[in-house]
């Protein structure tokens, strides 16, 4: 099972077929208006694309915020100096604001602000 099929069970929004539907990526723009698409709620799991540099900047603002991200890294897979920078400067900035950040596969990240931690450990 996916990790992503775990994570959406253990949120209760999990199905019985095949759950890629609810990890469609959101781009920039339309992730500034997600909120306006749910009812309010404390903490959101928002996917992002990493395109460009620009996108970091929204990541650790989204963190900031409390909200989890899933950042899909596929855009920017084929600038591996940059793309390393970039995980680099976020792997700092959850440090640095107590959050935590994981590889899931191969093109998939989940970072989390404070007060969420990641168990990396496989049982």
């Amino acid at each position: 099972m996916s990790p992503f099929r775990k994570l959406g069970r253990v949120l209760g929004i999990g199905r019985d077929s095949d759950s890629e539907g609810y990890l469609d990526t959101i781009d920039t723009a339309e992730l500034e208006n997600v909120d306006a698409l749910h009812a309010p709620a404390e903490v959101y799991i928002k996917p992002v694309a990493l395109e460009d540099e620009a996108d970091m900047k929204l990541v650790e603002e989204e963190l900031k915020n409390g909200n989890i991200i899933l950042m899909n890294i596929a855009p920017m897979s084929k600038y591996t100096t940059k793309l390393k920078k970039i995980i680099n400067n976020l792997k700092e900035f959850t440090i640095k604001i107590d959050g935590d950040i994981a590889r899931m596969d191969n093109e998939k990240f989940l970072l989390t602000p404070s007060r969420v931690k990641i168990i990396k450990k496989r049982k």
